[in-house]
C-alpha cells in the first residue's frame, strides 16, 4: 500500500487537557484557542489576507487515536452507544488516516514577538496540543449547501442537558468569570459516555485549568465541585 507524507504546519492551545468533555463537534460550544505555527511555518506572509475571513477549516489529527486502528463501523455516542454504522458515515476518531476536520470562527490574527502569527480562533473541538496539518478559509458560497441531508444526526442535533452550574460555587473555586458561559455550554453536551447513565456517579472533566466535577440526573447536569488542576490532582494524592 502506497503511504504518503504529510507534515504538522501547527498545534493548537485549548482548554482542554485531555479528551474528556470535548465537544463532539466544532461550533457547539464559546471556546477560545490559539493556533500557534511551527517555527518553518510561522512566517506574517502565510497568513496574508487570512483577516479578511471569518471562518476557518482545520485538518488536524486524532493524535490521542492515531496508533489505536481503525474499524469499519462504529458506534455513534448520540445513537445510545448500541447502534453500529459505517465509519465513512460518522466523525469517529477511529479511521484509516485519524484525520479531523473542524470549522472555527477566526476573531483575531496576532503577530506575537518570538512566536510569529497567532490565530485566535473560537468553537473549537481540539484537545490541547493537537497537531494541524492544514489551515483553509470557510468560503460560504462554495462551503454551505442548503440542501445538505442530516443522516441519522438529525435526530440528535438538539440533545442538551440542563445545566445547575452553581456559579457561586465556581466564583468560590476561583474559576475565571468570563469563562463560565462556555463551560454551561460545554457540559450542555453530555460529556458523559453513552453507555454510562448512572445518577449517583461523579464525573471530573478538565476545562480552563479547572477540575470540574459534576453528576447527572433526569436530564440534569448538576456541577458539584470546582477546583485548579493541580490542586484537585493533590487533594486525590
Amino acid at each position: 500500500m502506497e503511504e504518503y507524507r504529510i507534515r504538522r504546519i501547527a498545534v493548537i492551545s485549548s482548554e482542554f487537557p485531555s479528551k474528556f468533555g470535548i465537544p463532539r463537534q466544532s461550533g457547539l460550544a464559546d471556546t477560545k484557542a490559539e493556533i500557534i505555527f511551527d517555527p518553518e511555518y510561522a512566517s506574517p506572509e502565510a497568513v496574508r489576507g487570512l483577516e479578511k475571513f471569518n471562518y476557518l477549516w482545520l485538518i488536524w489529527q486524532f493524535s490521542e487515536n492515531a496508533d489505536t486502528g481503525w474499524h469499519p463501523t462504529v458506534r455513534p455516542p448520540r445513537l445510545g452507544g448500541n447502534t453500529r454504522v459505517g465509519v465513512f458515515a460518522t466523525r469517529s476518531p477511529f479511521r484509516p488516516n485519524a484525520l479531523g476536520l473542524s470549522s472555527v470562527k477566526l476573531e483575531s490574527v496576532e503577530e506575537r514577538e518570538g512566536i510569529g502569527p497567532v490565530l485566535h480562533v473560537s468553537g473549537a473541538d481540539l484537545m490541547d496540543g493537537t497537531p494541524i496539518f492544514d489551515i483553509k478559509p470557510y468560503i460560504p458560497y462554495a462551503d454551505i449547501h442548503e440542501d445538505a441531508l442530516e443522516g441519522f444526526t438529525g435526530g440528535t442535533k438538539d440533545y442538551r442537558l440542563e445545566v445547575k452550574l452553581g456559579e457561586d460555587l465556581l466564583a468560590d473555586s476561583g474559576f475565571p468569570k468570563e469563562k463560565m458561559e462556555s463551560l454551561r455550554q460545554v457540559l450542555a453536551q453530555d460529556p458523559r459516555p453513552s453507555y454510562q447513565n448512572n445518577p449517583e456517579r461523579v464525573y471530573g472533566m478538565e476545562f480552563a485549568g479547572y477540575e470540574i466535577r459534576f453528576r447527572v440526573r433526569e436530564g440534569v447536569l448538576e456541577v458539584m465541585d470546582a477546583a485548579k488542576s493541580g490542586a484537585s490532582k493533590n487533594k486525590e494524592k
